[in-house]
């Protein structure tokens, strides 16, 4: 990010894979601007929750740019220059992702160029490291790994850390572990229990400043704060995904071949599996009233627009680059290890690599049901052959059972009925509709833990960041009674 004044105009700007935040606010004549939400907040004189930043949220997870959760303060959104100049105020992108018009279209070159191309990503992201070892963060997955193997093979001293969710979730550490003896690099298991993800559950709300409702944060805090123990420096895989076309896009590329009659951007925002399409059951009247009238269509047209890539594969990444990459994955990163006194480093943001991706045909990305296919390739020489071709299962939080079991007392305090009455935004007893099984669709199985948590981390946002009421006058709270009373009590009615 970076600020600049210049013939009487201050220009504020983020460079494309948005990894270091930036927002401003106009008071009269001034104009306050700071890479942390929260600073801006006292120089407000009545903070007051913005609806379409609040609707954004529960349809990605994230607050989309320029929005922020409160009115009247903005975000420079990735790629853009906010520039002004008094009365005026302009956002200018100076920098968009599209399909070249230059093929590689041999794929024995592409796989040579490509592993020259993650070699000098790396190169460029230890060039002033000294002697000191750094952290790897290495779930396992296909990114991290090769991460942790560029390093290795640059002759950097690595530790790895890697999460463990227990016996309830699938397990990932045993890949972390096979990297990590085939590398021949240090690895510290992260055992995270509900009873730890309570204890960081505040902690990760204030550290992130925005609220992000990923489920998967509060893990990422707690690697952090054990790799801040031993390293300064962390490396991660994020953006690979991104880059590849990753597991993530099979679902869409399906719906667009098989379902050609359907809406391709909501198909789109039905990817983000959160609660866009079930307005009128969550919200309260005055706030449907207002949100029935908010386009969520509006924040992903861009990122979709054919004019820029008109290949589907290339158009998803593109897509997937801007939104969940630029508003979601590295923001959240950043503010992470940020809060824990680390830089975080993510060799998979190279501009000259990521451009590179737009010259390949897409299909590359994708042999059959085989993702990032073009990748795998590249680096199959590098790493453990179950680690390279495995499928991708994503980072197994165990949402639903820990949200209808041990962190029910959490979900029992956040969203209490009379509470979120008094709030006036979601219905007073979503939580009880959710488990019930009452909104239907596809909130059902473990979308029901990350509902739960994502109405969760909002409700802690707007009590410990924006400083909101949570007084409950009766003292009565109905998720006294257990998830599994509510759903008997359904079944009974049924």
């Amino acid at each position: 990010a970076w600020v600049k004044q210049a013939n009487n105009q201050l220009i504020l700007g983020r460079e494309p894979f948005g990894r270091v935040p930036l927002y401003w606010v106009k008071i009269e004549k001034v104009i306050w601007f700071a890479s942390q939400f929260k600073l801006l907040l006292p120089i407000i004189s009545e903070p007051s929750i913005s609806i379409p930043g609040f609707y954004g949220y529960t349809c990605f997870s994230y607050v989309p740019t320029p929005l922020t959760p409160v009115e009247n303060i903005f975000a420079v959104p990735a790629g853009t220059e906010q520039i002004f100049l008094e009365p005026e105020i302009q956002i200018q992108r100076h920098y968009d992702w599209r399909e070249n018009l230059v093929k590689v279209e041999d794929k024995n070159n592409a796989i040579t160029q490509l592993q020259t191309l993650l070699k000098n990503a790396i190169n460029r992201q230890i060039i002033d490291l000294n002697s000191e070892p750094v952290g790897v963060f290495l779930s396992g997955g296909l990114d991290s790994s090769i991460v942790a193997a560029l390093l290795v093979k640059a002759g950097i001293k690595v530790r790895a850390y890697t999460l463990d969710f227990g016996k309830n979730s699938f397990s990932e550490w045993e890949y972390a572990e096979k990297v990590a003896q085939h590398l021949d690099i240090p690895l510290m298991k992260v055992s995270v229990t509900p009873k730890l993800i309570k204890s960081a559950l505040l902690d990760t709300v204030k550290a992130l400043d925005l609220p992000f409702g990923d489920g998967v944060t509060v893990p990422l805090y707690l690697l952090c704060k054990t790799a801040a123990q031993e390293v300064s420096v962390i490396f991660n895989g994020e953006g690979g995904d991104q880059l590849f076309g990753g597991w993530t896009n099979k679902p869409i590329i399906a719906s667009a071949v098989y379902n050609r009659q359907e809406n391709f951007i909501q198909q789109y925002l039905q990817t983000f599996h959160k609660l866009w399409g079930y307005e009128e059951k969550i919200f309260q009247p005055k706030i449907y009233e207002k949100v029935q009238y908010i386009s969520a269509e509006k924040w992903v047209e861009f990122a979709l627009d054919e004019t820029f890539c008109t290949g589907l594969i290339h158009k998803l990444r593109r897509a997937s680059l801007i939104l969940k990459g630029a508003q979601n994955i590295h923001p959240r990163a950043t503010n992470l290890a940020f809060s824990n006194g680390l830089v975080v480093r993510s060799p998979f943001c190279d501009l000259e690599l990521t451009e590179w991706t737009f010259q390949i045909p897409g299909e590359f990305n994708l042999k059959g049901s085989n993702e990032k296919y073009i990748l795998k390739k590249a680096v199959e020489s590098w790493l453990p052959p179950e680690v390279v071709w495995r499928e991708k299962r994503g980072m197994g939080v165990p949402l639903s059972y820990w949200c209808l079991n041990e962190l029910w007392s959490e979900i029992r305090q956040w969203l209490n009925p009379e509470v979120l009455h008094a709030e006036g935004r979601f219905i007073s007893d979503v939580a009880i509709t959710i488990i019930q099984g009452k909104l239907g669709g596809k909130v059902r199985n473990r979308r029901v833990g990350e509902i739960l948590w994502l109405l969760m981390i909002w409700e802690i946002w707007r009590v410990t960041i924006l400083g909101e009421s949570t007084i409950n006058n009766s003292g009565y709270n109905p998720l006294l009674l257990p998830p599994w009373w509510w759903k008997w009590v359904e079944q009974v009615k049924s």
